[in-house]
């Protein structure tokens, strides 16, 4: 075995026992590793590193690891005033778009209810998460470590709060997602894109005595599903106020 010593920056810290955060630690690692294969033996996922430094000089994931180097590993996000490094993660998307765990159902809604494209299916299982995240270039938020450490995923974010309301004002500071909240655009439902609608044309779809009531409604292209403003729209009016800081 050889060691190497390494340092995590800023929110990598989240996934390191208390006597390793902040600071630099000694690691041991087999013969023919990369620092990949060691950054994920600490148990960070690659998928929150967006830059690595070995002896002061940027790497890529396939780095050799040598005995005595010296690893600084910073996530995604991190400012930095560093020139000609190896950034990590792929260019970003140009629209935000989400996969989820099945332990995201509430957050699905939540995200859809702002506006993201957000696919979830309670029965979604780990390769079909995956699948689907390199398929469609979505980013795939999960609480499952192992399931962000697979080799192939290139987009994806361990969810750290536990409850909904939290994980939502998490997802859009971290991932930086202020700029692309287009409230009541979605079906929280399905995840359809919503359209204005007639109520001649979807009369018949109402609760009885609500087209009494209200003027303006909106639907789901593909489930079909009809909004409109009641109180159930003033609770969600409140709850994205909550989430944006507006």
């Amino acid at each position: 075995m050889s060691s190497a010593t390494c340092r995590f920056y800023r929110e990598l810290n989240d996934f390191l026992p208390r006597r390793r955060r902040q600071r630099e630690f000694d690691v041991e690692f087999p013969p023919a590793s990369t620092v990949k294969d060691a950054i994920e033996r600490i148990g960070v996922p690659h998928t929150e590193v967006d830059l690595i430094l070995v002896n002061g000089q940027s790497v890529d994931f396939d780095y050799p690891l040598r005995e005595g180097d010296r690893i600084s590993v910073y996530p995604v996000f991190e400012a930095l005033e560093i020139s000609s490094v190896t950034r990590l993660r792929p260019h970003p998307l140009r629209q935000s778009r989400f996969v989820l765990d099945c332990h995201l159902g509430r957050l699905a809604r939540y995200l859809r209810m702002l506006g993201f494209d957000s696919l979830f299916r309670s029965d979604y299982h780990d390769d079909t998460l995956l699948q689907i995240s390199i398929e469609q270039q979505r980013i795939l938020l999960t609480r499952d470590l192992e399931l962000l450490k697979r080799k192939q995923l290139q987009r994806g974010y361990y969810v750290r709060a536990t409850r909904p309301r939290q994980q939502v004002t998490e997802v859009i500071r971290r991932l930086q997602l202020e700029k692309g909240i287009r409230p009541f655009s979605r079906c929280i439902a399905c995840n359809g894109t919503l359209e204005k609608a007639r109520k001649e044309e979807i009369r018949s779809l109402l609760p009885a005595n609500t087209d009494r009531f209200f003027d303006e409604f909106i639907q789901c292209r593909d489930c079909l599903r009809v909004y409109w403003k009641g109180s159930h729209y003033e609770r969600m009016q409140r709850l994205v106020k909550q989430f944006t800081g507006a």
